[in-house]
């Protein structure tokens, strides 16, 4: 639910109900100082609430550093979150400031906080929890930034395997929200559609975009397994190709598909989909299916799935 400007968490509070439901309190949790962690499905709209977060907390006038483990190869994990000083390491001619320095008075977003390398979740704990971090080849110093972290809703059970750290976990967890899927959000969806209509047509120069009443009702009918993502791409691409009223199909398996088909086949179209959906990353794709990276791998190698 990506906005042409940032979105006010009092606005989406009082035009999603539902949402505001499952938000209960964040008002309060902006103006604090306590990190914030907030799990759901890919899509579902976690980035756009923690912007609104940074944006209606006493940090608003200072940066929004995002940071994605999972983009970051994890052997350089460390140097770019925490920077480094000159002579680090081979190849380090110069210092460079780490995304932690790149947040000093604002806010640093921790996004898909699953994929953090384990060898460096002590030493975010220790920034959490104190405030202080050494950059690679650099002597200790402290640091101004508030927290939000993003993750699955699988975290906590990653937690129970030992695949994540606990106490990173409960540090991250002092104000805990869980996002509500669009299937659960399903009172929501007239007027996120109309947002959603408004924001696309501001976007690519469009008066007043319309949605064909067909339209409207499958998409209001339909379990969005993508969330939020998958229903702005679609309206996206059917303002685009529209000549008229918006009116793109349902996608397949949708309500107005009827005739079932053989499992195999429908396993072997979501992996696909997955994996385009995570531009072929592994760990996002296999979260995203419910499903773990070893499942994932053995299943992409019994169909032959690159």
């Amino acid at each position: 639910m990506t906005a042409a400007s940032p979105l006010a968490l009092s606005r989406l509070l009082h035009d999603f109900p539902v949402l505001a439901e499952s938000l209960r309190g964040i008002e309060r949790a902006a103006a604090t100082d306590a990190p914030v962690l907030l799990l759901g499905e890919s899509g579902t709209g976690r980035s756009t609430v923690a912007r609104a977060l940074h944006e209606a907390s006493p940090r608003a006038a200072g940066p929004l550093v995002e940071v994605d483990p999972g983009s970051i190869p994890s052997t350089l994990f460390e140097s770019e979150f925490f920077g480094y000083r000159a002579g680090a390491f081979t190849g380090a001619d110069g210092a460079s400031a780490g995304r932690v320095a790149r947040a000093e008075g604002g806010t640093l977003v921790l996004d898909h906080l699953e994929e953090l390398p384990l060898p460096s979740q002590p030493k975010l704990l220790r920034l959490v929890a104190e405030r202080r971090y050494a950059p690679l080849g650099g002597a200790e110093t402290g640091v101004d930034v508030r927290f939000i972290a993003i993750g699955s809703e699988d975290l906590p059970r990653r937690v129970a395997r030992e695949t994540f750290r606990p106490d990173l976990f409960y540090r991250l967890e002092v104000l805990g929200f869980r996002l509500p899927s669009l299937r659960e959000r399903r009172a929501d969806l007239p007027r996120l559609l109309d947002h959603l209509l408004a924001d696309l047509g501001e976007r690519f120069g469009v008066r007043e975009p319309v949605l064909a009443p067909r339209a409207r009702a499958w998409m209001i009918d339909y379990a969005w397994p993508g969330n939020l993502r998958q229903l702005r791409n679609t309206l996206e691409r059917g303002l685009i190709l529209a000549e008229g009223p918006i009116d793109p199909p349902p996608p397949e398996g949708g309500p107005e598909e009827a005739r079932p088909r053989p499992l195999l086949e429908v396993e072997k179209e979501q992996i696909r989909h997955a994996l385009a959906y995570t531009r072929g990353h592994q760990g996002r794709a296999a979260d995203l299916l419910g499903i773990s990276r070893k499942a994932l791998w053995e299943k992409r190698k019994r169909y032959g799935i690159p």
